[in-house]
């Protein structure tokens, strides 16, 4: 299967809409962002394929994945209309297939994928912090293991200032347990976004990512007694 490269225009989209982003431009420039939001599609369809190929995913499609460029400004203090990136995500297919994958492509030596779980809810984040607290010792050996280190550097997300309620201050893995998101990232270079490999960087790294979500679903999906929930 041909290489299908991402648009190098998709970038010169975003830098004009930046400087621009007013509804009056895009309006008068909506023909090429349709052109565009195409090409990025196409490039969404071939992750997707390349994903389908080690994981099982729920999106039907890539024009499915994407954002809407649209931004919501209610309870925002930027109020520029429009977002100057393109993103999206795809969702693990099945009950026992937790977190998801997001792609995020910005001029600027500023994009990346991102693979784990945004915004756990409440029964989530203390099934894991419970894990961690009984023993760190698996999500550790994934957090060190060289690949992972070399892919995504390390854990990232929200945390709290100091432990959550109930857990003990001293304990090992009290930085772990702080974590309030569970996500690993890896970056990319303007160059590397534009490269003729750049489908099989993403690839690579969402491969990289099995680990930490198998272990995170099986967290997830278990009682301490290892019986499905």
């Amino acid at each position: 299967m041909a290489k299908v490269k991402f648009p190098a225009s998709a970038f010169k989209f975003i830098n004009e809409l930046k400087a621009s982003n007013d509804r009056n431009w895009f309006a008068a420039n909506k023909p090429t962002y349709l052109e565009e939001q195409a090409r990025v599609a196409a490039f969404a369809d071939r992750m997707l394929r390349e994903l389908n190929l080690h994981d099982v995913i729920e999106t039907a499609g890539g024009a499915k994945s994407m954002y809407r460029i649209y931004r919501d400004v209610r309870f925002s203090k930027d109020k520029t209309p429009f977002s100057t990136y393109w993103g999206g995500r795809f969702k693990r297919a099945g009950k026992q297939r937790r977190g998801g994958y997001y792609y995020h492509f910005e001029p600027g030596d500023k994009s990346f994928v991102m693979a784990g779980f945004w915004g756990p809810n409440t029964q989530d984040i203390k099934l894991v912090r419970d894990d961690i607290a009984f023993d760190p010792a698996p999500l550790r050996a994934i957090l060190s293991n060289e690949t992972f280190v070399n892919t995504f550097g390390a854990l990232q997300g929200e945390q709290l200032k100091t432990q959550p309620k109930g857990y003990d201050g001293s304990h090992e893995a009290v930085d772990l347990l702080r974590f309030k998101q569970y996500l690993v990232m890896r970056r990319f270079t303007d160059e590397e976004v534009l490269s003729d490999n750049f489908i099989d960087l993403i690839n690579e790294a969402f491969k990289n990512t099995r680990p930490f979500l198998d272990y995170m679903s099986e967290v997830l999906m278990t009682d301490i007694n290892g019986i499905l929930i």
